[in-house]
């Protein structure tokens, strides 16, 4: 990765952390799930108001690093509209990115903002940084109450 593409990926990670889109409880959520990360202190509840398996509405509250928490706030902001089967499309393609596997070209594209997360795949610890929300959003869309923790 080339230096201004990654000063670039350094900017909407500090402008999503610093001004996180979709902060707020959503009071009418009919879907919910909380996910903490002990190795770095993240710890957040995502809400979903899903109607007809598409997801009307969104938001997560909580706290964490930089990464967790734009990483939060990109995946409230892209996963909005979606229906329940692209937004775990959208996990599983965001995991493989992060953890290295996705390596198409095209397909990093695809993803749009989340491709600023790419460069997390050389940080292993910072992985879980990045996909706790997604877990979460993951129980949350299959209304799964437990805890998600990335020990």
């Amino acid at each position: 990765m080339d230096n201004e593409l990654r000063e670039l990926y350094q900017q909407v990670i500090l402008d999503h952390n610093k001004s996180p889109r979709n902060f707020k409880k959503l009071e009418d959520a009919n879907h919910h799930a909380e996910g903490h990360n002990p190795l770095c202190g993240d710890h957040l509840d995502v809400y979903l108001q899903l109607e007809n398996d598409v997801v009307k509405d969104i938001s997560f509250i909580g706290n964490g690093c930089a990464i967790s928490k734009s990483s939060a706030s990109l995946m409230t902001a892209i996963i909005k509209g979606k229906t329940k089967d692209e937004a775990e499309e959208l996990f599983g393609k965001f995991h493989d990115l992060v953890t290295g596997k996705l390596k198409n070209t095209n397909e990093i594209e695809a993803l749009g903002k989340l491709a600023v997360f790419q460069g997390v795949q050389e940080f292993p610890a910072r992985v879980k940084c990045a996909s706790l929300a997604w877990h979460t959003l993951h129980n949350a869309l299959n209304n799964k109450e437990e805890k998600i923790s990335t020990e």
